[in-house]
């Protein structure tokens, strides 16, 4: 097989057939880095904002959630922020 012949070959395989066109945002998706995982340090606990919120609006029947609020009112007003 010579070249002239080896590209007709080449041509007629890359022209046969339908174009598999993949999603755009598919393709991108694949070519982003590998997963990584962003952590943002809150300045107030989130679960204890929501539940002043909730006891504004109803009485908790038991006080398991006082002892939590106790201890970070113990611990100053930076102990909301995440230790880890």
């Amino acid at each position: 097989m010579d070249a002239k012949e080896m590209e007709e070959q080449l041509v007629r395989k890359l022209t046969e057939g339908e174009m598999k066109e993949e999603d755009r945002e598919e393709s991108a998706r694949k070519r982003l880095m590998a997963k990584t995982e962003i952590r943002i340090q809150a300045t107030t606990d989130p679960v204890v904002e929501e539940t002043r919120k909730y006891r504004e609006m109803a009485e908790e029947l038991d006080g398991r959630y006082d002892r939590y609020t106790h201890l970070l009112e113990a611990k100053g007003p930076d102990s909301s922020k995440d230790q880890s």
